[in-house]
């Protein structure tokens, strides 16, 4: 009984990791942008394309999903922060894009200060592997949440990592699927339609 458990663990956690970073059929994307993206893939070390950007929901509210902190407190919800812009990361640890992106955008949080917040939202079902993992790399410039009922991923139907970017109103500007260095020329020049 024992070794079925395993096994059955094991293949949930290689189809949770084979879903990482993949277009996702019938997610809502528009669907010229995601033919460019399976048609046009970015090799890892390459700096992403502007195609990964999807403006298809833009002007949408955020899903009415709540999550934690990572610190602990009271649950919360994307329009507690409306009034000023925010950028929302979706990750999970076991999602190799995720975890490749995390320092640079840890290290764009530190430069955006609070005018634009960055929010790291764990899709870990285990909250304490997340904020293991958060405390092991010491990120401290993002603010760290948790979402283990996967409501937010689940919400946008997105595949992680995911990103969002809204503005003070509250509305969408854009999302974008896989990772980035969120420090480069392309991020800044994307992250910069919050103002």
């Amino acid at each position: 009984m024992a070794s079925r458990v395993a096994i059955v663990c094991l293949l949930g956690t290689a189809l949770a990791v084979a879903a990482c970073d993949k277009p996702s059929p019938g997610n809502g994307q528009a669907g010229e942008q995601t033919a460019a993206a399976s048609s046009d893939e970015v090799p890892a070390t390459a700096a992403p394309k502007v195609d990964k950007i999807d403006r298809s929901h833009k002007g949408e509210a955020a899903p009415e999903v709540s999550f934690t902190p990572a610190a602990g407190g009271a649950a919360t919800t994307l329009a507690a922060f409306k009034g000023k812009p925010v950028l929302v990361n979706l990750w999970a640890t076991w999602c190799a894009p995720c975890v490749k992106e995390m320092p640079t955008l840890d290290a764009a949080a530190a430069t955006l200060g609070d005018t634009l917040p960055v929010l790291a939202i764990s899709q870990d079902m285990e909250p304490a592997k997340a904020k293991a993992f958060l405390a092991q790399r010491k990120f401290t410039h993002l603010r760290a949440f948790l979402d283990p009922k996967l409501g937010l991923s689940t919400g946008y139907g997105a595949n992680l990592p995911t990103t969002i970017l809204y503005g003070a109103d509250g509305k969408e500007i854009w999302r974008m699927t896989g990772d980035m260095d969120w420090t480069g020329a392309e991020a800044k020049k994307l992250l910069a339609e919050a103002a």
